[in-house]
Order: structure tokens, then C-alpha cells, then sequence
């Protein structure tokens, strides 16, 4: 059917009270061809913005650095290891005296009050500034060594150890180090139980204190801490280098299951449903078994009986399931699981008849128009390009600035404490006398211009615009596929009748004219996603300040905004459906979405709902075969068959994301599905409403699908005579 006809064939009544059964055209053949733009004051908004997000892109770019968090930055907020320069060759940074670092001074940039300088390597010897001293006379290899942890190439160590102090030239001890994310940490051990620093309980610290290694550890985890999480990072990232293949291997197995059961539901839909719910019942059986016996293996181990909490929050994940808590949780949790999938099975089993009715149709549909398969390869490209320039910016944005540098005291003391300083001039002003060993430190990269000033306000508008632009996305690609399966379902004669590229053309329509009602819709759900993380972040940020009370509240908050966003998610996506057929403004056709839905509120309760769960099932069952799959390989229980990679620090790591990117493979494939059957539910309660079966009025609906709804009595006596 080309374009003229169809244009021809298509006059739809302006009435706005089109959702009124005795106003329809009766004429009407399909989405609306003759179209205008819709929401247009939404539309010029949303193109401002995104202008917007560029020009702060362009500012971002010009004032940030991302450097900044690639490398160490010194005292002075010069970059370690950056090529074409002279700290090119000195990749680690150095702390002049880390028992400083207890101070509570220390800020989140890991800048505790002490000199910092980048060297080549760490120190591998104890050795402290008087004993080079007393050995220079006799050896000068130790001052030579000892001299590449100063701020500048020294002769001979001629100052005192109180001017080495006041001047801040040199440590005044080093002790053996290794480099731990490109810092120098000591080199701890334990020995027969006890804690260790280069073989050593004992030493001393430069100033005439014999310390212990307890003491050293303790001053390192004010950094240490910080950095713990850094650590997991780098061992995440090396069983990915090891087992990068194999993930992707699972993804493409995980593609091509879910391709394979879309096909199969076109032709054995009951068959596959049963397939859905026993492989679904049989791999949560298969969880709960292997729950139990971790839980039974661990009978007898020390410190397995502790709970979550005696261990508190632990950057080490492993370490949670060492405990038998851990292991019978999940048990408790598999077993709901289990139970409520069992329960719904007994309930709802006259209603899945319908639903598999339903899913034989849509399959047709994606038969007929098979590009809509290929479609969510093209919505995961634009998300992927808007999560990429979301984050690009938000990096430049914090790298925006010039080098800012702070009072430090280690004592905390000086009335001067945290002000800003200028390193060149600093030992000459009154704030170096007035605060005895107070230093003048890189802090962080700041600026006062208006465009510094305002940075928190653009990490702001460049969250809220990402939202809005990943809903935007997400909407665009339910009204092109609503419009494509409208096409099918509004065709009389299948598939003769079919539009020609009915998802290109429905791409277009919704680009061209509907891109304000779109971007209306994404503005709604996109408010209330930024409300919900100002209160996420307020949680947090308040949790010690908050009492009983306003923290019931806000837990009320948090549950009244979820299910507002997801009912606004649930009228959004039967609004675009409706504005991929009639061509409507958004508000009017999430009007006559919302009464059409009331109108055939039985139909939704027996059809729609119990679809999606069909759905959600065969998400289920793809993402449990690759998963226990990649459990068997990862630990190693498939030697036989197959050999997994043998070193790795963390088998979950590998082991989620293959779980996390199968759902998400079958999410895309069986979210086509989903946005069929919906498109298709809302125009079969549109056809019952304006046909009646007869010659003149026939129904598009497919005769065996009209057949079961008859047996169900979902259809009424009149439609049925």
C-alpha cells in the first residue's frame, strides 16, 4: 500500500472525543498517514537543550583536564609520569612523612599534610636522614640513593635535621615501599602472626621514636582506605582481561537463545511457555540445591557463624560468602521465588491460554516485519553514545580549574587551616610564622571565574539532560515500534496489506512530526528519576543527622516516587502507542490511552499483565541457562568437557556480567515482543470498539486469536453475533 493510498483511505475525525466509541471513523485502516507536529513548545525546548549540553560539552573540553585523573599530582599539583615532562620518568608518588596522614586534615583528593614528590621507585630499605649523616663520611652510595626522595639534588646532607624539618627538603626516614596504585605504601607482611614491615617489628621513624608497624599501618589507612576499593578496581579489571572472550561467547550464546525462542513462539507457543516455566522452575531448583550445600559445607568452619553485621561493610565481597547467613539467605530468597512462580502457575492457568494466543500473534507480526529484531541494536547505539558523552563530560567538568592550594598543619591547629595559599611566596608570609610547620599544599583544581563558580550547577544539568535524553531514546524506540506493529495489525488482508518498510516509515513519522510529544514524555519520567536521586543523595549525605522520624518519612518518599515513576512509565508507553496511530499530542493520547485501558480494564487484568509475565519468564530462562553455564565454568566444575580460566581473583566478577549483559541481550530481543503484544492489545480493544464481525465492519483481528477470546468470554455477545 504506498503513501497516497494510504493517505487517501485514512480520514480521521478532528473530534477531541475520538475516544468515544460513536465518534469513531469508521473508515479507519491503520496509523494515521496525514499528520501535523504535536508539542511543538516541548519540541523547540528540547532542541535548546540539547544545544545546551553541546556548548557545555565545548566549555567542558576547553577548561578540563583528564589528566588530572589519570595521574598522581604532587604537592606542588604537578602530574607524575606525564610524558614532556620532568617528572616523565617518576610515575609514583611519594609521602614525605606518612604518620602524618592520621591527621584529620586528610582530604578526599588523598592529600594528608605532608609533602608529596614524584619519584621513579619506591624505597626498598630503612634508612633515616641522621644515620646517612653519620654514614656519608664512610659511604657516600647511601646518600646517592637516599637523595632521590628529596625535592631537589643535594651535594651532601650538610643542613641539621631540624632545617631538613623547617625547610621540608627531605624525609626525615624512608622505609621499604611498594607501589600501590602509583603510590608508595609500606611493604607490609605478617610473620608467625605478627604484622611486619620489611621483615621488621620495630624502627625508627627519623625524629628519635622507635615506632612498630602497627603504628605505620595505622597512619597508611586514612590513604589506604580510599584506596581499597581502587584495588578490587584492578583485580576487576584483570579477571576481565582474562575472561573477556568467554563473556562475549556467553552473550552471543544468550543472543542467539532469544532469537531462537522469538522464532519458536510463532510456532509451538504452548509448547515453549511449558518449556519457559519448567527450565524456569528446574534452574531456580538447581540455585536452591547448590545454596544448601554451601550452607551445609560451611558447618564447622571458623567464623562462619558471624552475620553481616559483625563484619560490617567489607571492600572484599568474597569475605560475605565465607558466612553461612550469606548462603541461607539466597536459599530464603529461592525458595519465595520458587513458591510465588509455582502459585502463579496454579492461578493464573486459564488466563495464559490467552496470553499464549496473544504471543502466537506478536510472533506473527515480528515475522512479517523482521527488521523490528534489529532495532534494538540500534536503541542500545544511542544509549550508548549518550551514557559515553554523559560521562566524558561529567569527567571534564571535575577536571575543570586551575591548581588550588590549601594551609596544612599536621596538627590541625592553625587558625589558618585550610586556606588558600601561593606555594612560591608561601615560607615568606606571616601565615608560615604565625603556624610553625604548616605547608602549602595541592589540594584540588578550583577556579573563581563565573564559569567555576557554577560547575556543581552544570554536573546538575548534565545528569537531568541525560536522563531526559535516555528516556527520549527509549520513547522514540516504543512509538517506532508501535507504529510498525500497528501497521500489521491494521491490515486487513496479512501480509498483502502491509505498508511497505512499516518501521522505517513509522521511524520517520515519529522523528518528524512527534519528537515534542516525545521529548514531553521523557521530560515527565526524567523529573521525577532527578528527584529521586536528589533524595538518594540527601540519604546518604544526612544519614548520621537523621532521626526516626524523617527518615520514615523519607522512606516514604522514596516508595511514593517509585511507583510514580512507574505508572508514569506504564502511561507513557501506551501513550506513544497511541500517538504512533492517531498522531495525537501527548497529552491527548495518554487521555485516551488511560480510557481506553478503563474501558477494557477486564481485558488488561486477563490479557496484558499476564503477557509480561510470560515475558519476564523467558527472560528468566535465558539468563539461568548462560548463567549456570558460565557458574560451571568460571569455578571450574566443567574440567571434563571444557577448561575456564584457572586464576582468577574474583569468579563473580566474570560471573555477573555474563548473568547482568544475558538479561539485558534477552531484555532487547523479548522488549520487541513486549512492545508488540501491547500495541497489539491496545488496537484489538480499538477493533472491538468500532467492529462488530459483520461484512461491513469486520474485525482485523486474527480468527484464531478472535476464537479463543470468544471461549473466554472476553468478547461480547453483539461483537460475537
Amino acid at each position: 500500500m504506498s503513501d497516497k493510498e494510504e493517505t487517501s483511505d485514512t480520514t480521521y475525525l478532528e473530534d477531541d472525543t475520538y475516544g468515544d466509541p460513536k465518534t469513531f471513523d469508521l473508515n479507519f485502516k491503520g496509523p494515521v498517514a496525514k499528520r501535523s507536529c504535536t508539542d511543538v513548545l516541548c519540541c523547540i525546548i528540547f532542541i535548546l537543550c540539547i544545544i545546551g549540553y553541546i556548548i557545555l560539552g565545548l566549555l567542558a573540553w576547553v577548561h578540563g583536564d583528564p589528566r588530572r585523573v589519570a595521574y598522581p599530582t604532587d604537592s606542588k599539583g604537578h602530574f607524575c609520569g606525564q610524558k614532556g615532562t620532568p617528572n616523565e620518568n617518576k610515575t609514583i608518588l611519594f609521602y614525605f612523612n606518612l604518620f602524618s596522614c592520621t591527621s584529620p586534615s586528610v582530604v578526599i583528593n588523598l592529600q594528608c599534610p605532608t609533602t608529596q614528590i614524584c619519584v621513579s621507585k619506591c624505597p626498598e630499605k630503612f634508612l633515616t636522614y641522621m644515620e646517612i649523616q653519620f654514614t656519608y663520611r664512610t659511604n657516600k652510595n647511601y646518600w646517592t640513593y637516599y637523595s632521590q626522595f628529596c625535592k631537589s639534588t643535594f651535594v651532601k646532607p650538610a643542613k641539621t635535621l631540624t632545617q631538613v624539618l623547617l625547610d621540608d627538603d627531605c624525609p626525615i626516614a624512608i622505609f621499604p615501599s611498594k607501589p600501590f596504585l602509583q603510590r608508595c605504601f609500606p611493604d607490609f607482611s605478617t610473620k608467625n602472626g605478627t604484622l611486619t614491615v620489611g621483615n621488621k617489628t620495630t624502627f625508627e621513624d627519623g625524629s628519635g621514636k622507635t615506632r612498630n608497624a602497627i603504628e605505620l599501618r595505622a597512619a597508611a589507612n586514612r590513604v589506604n582506605k580510599i584506596l581499597d576499593a581502587r584495588t578490587i578496581g584492578m583485580k576487576i579489571f584483570e579477571d576481565y582481561a582474562t575472561t573477556w572472550y568467554w563473556i562475549l561467547l556467553g552473550l552471543i550464546i544468550a543472543m542467539f537463545l532469544s532469537w531462537m525462542f522469538v522464532i519458536l513462539l510463532r510456532y509451538i507457543a504452548g509448547l515453549l511457555f511449558w518449556v519457559f516455566m519448567v527450565g524456569v522452575i528446574g534452574i531456580i531448583g538447581y540455585g536452591i540445591g547448590h545454596c544448601y550445600q554451601e550452607y551445609c559445607n560451611l558447618q564447622g568452619q571458623p567464623n562462619s557463624h558471624l552475620t553481616v553485621y559483625d563484619i560490617g561493610i567489607q571492600t572484599d565481597i568474597s569475605m560475605y560468602f565465607q558466612l553461612k547467613q550469606t548462603w541461607f539467605t539466597f536459599m530464603v530468597i529461592l525458595c519465595l521465588l520458587e513458591v510465588f512462580i509455582i502459585l502463579m502457575l496454579i492461578f493464573l492457568r486459564e488466563r495464559i491460554r490467552i496470553s499464549i494466543a496473544l504471543l502466537k500473534e506478536g510472533s506473527k507480526a515480528i515475522g512479517y516485519i523482521p527488521t523490528t529484531l534489529v532495532y534494538p541494536l540500534l536503541t542500545f547505539i544511542f544509549l550508548s553514545i549518550c551514557i559515553s558523552y554523559w560521562a566524558v563530560i561529567a569527567v571534564y567538568l571535575a577536571t575543570s580549574g586551575v591548581p588550588v592550594y590549601k594551609v596544612i598543619t599536621p596538627e590541625g591547629q592553625c587558625k589558618h587551616e585550610n586556606t588558600t595559599c601561593d606555594p612560591e611566596i608561601f615560607n615568606t608570609t606571616e601565615i608560615a610564622k604565625a603556624c610553625p610547620g604548616a605547608q602549602c599544599n595541592f589540594a584540588f583544581y578550583g577556579g573563581k571565574s563565573l564559569y567555576h563558580q557554577y560547575i556543581p550547577t552544570f554536573q546538575i544539568f548534565n545528569l537531568f539532560v541525560f536522563l531526559w535524553l535516555i528516556n527520549f531514546v527509549i520513547a522514540l524506540g516504543q512509538c517506532a515500534l508501535a507504529g510498525a506493529f500497528a501497521s500489521y495489525y491494521w491490515a486487513l488482508k496479512k501480509p498483502d496489506d502491509i505498508p511497505p518498510y512499516p518501521l522505517f516509515t513509522a521511524f520517520g513519522r515519529a522523528i518528524r512530526y512527534h519528537t515534542g510529544s516525545l521529548a514531553f514524555g521523557s521530560l515527565i519520567l526524567a523529573s521525577i528519576q532527578i528527584f529521586r536521586i536528589v533524595l538518594e543523595y540527601l540519604d546518604r549525605h544526612l544519614k548520621e543527622a537523621q532521626n526516626n522520624i524523617s527518615k520514615f518519612l523519607q522512606c516514604c518518599l522514596k516508595c511514593c516516587f517509585w511507583c510514580l515513576e512507574t505508572v508514569v512509565k506504564f502511561l507513557n508507553r501506551n501513550a506513544y502507542i497511541m500517538i504512533a496511530i492517531y498522531g495525537k499530542n501527548f497529552c491527548k493520547s495518554a487521555r485516551e490511552a488511560f480510557n481506553l485501558l478503563m474501558r477494557n480494564v477486564l481485558k488488561v487484568a486477563v490479557m496484558d499483565n499476564v503477557t509480561d509475565f510470560v515475558l519476564i519468564l523467558g527472560k528468566i530462562l535465558v539468563t539461568g541457562c548462560i548463567g549456570v553455564l558460565a557458574f560451571l565454568l568460571f569455578t571450574q566444575r566443567l574440567p571434563t568437557i571444557i577448561e575456564g580460566p584457572t586464576s582468577l581473583n574474583y569468579y563473580w566478577v566474570p560471573l555477573l556480567t555474563v548473568i547482568i549483559g544475558s538479561y539485558l541481550v534477552a531484555h532487547g530481543f523479548f522488549s520487541v515482543y513486549a512492545m508488540c503484544v501491547d500495541t497489539i492489545f491496545i488496537c484489538f480493544c480499538e477493533d472491538l470498539e468500532r467492529n462488530d464481525g459483520s461484512t461491513e465492519k469486520p474485525y482485523f483481528l486474527a480468527p484464531t486469536l478472535h476464537g479463543t477470546l470468544n471461549k473466554m468470554q472476553l468478547v461480547s455477545q453483539k461483537q460475537k453475533e
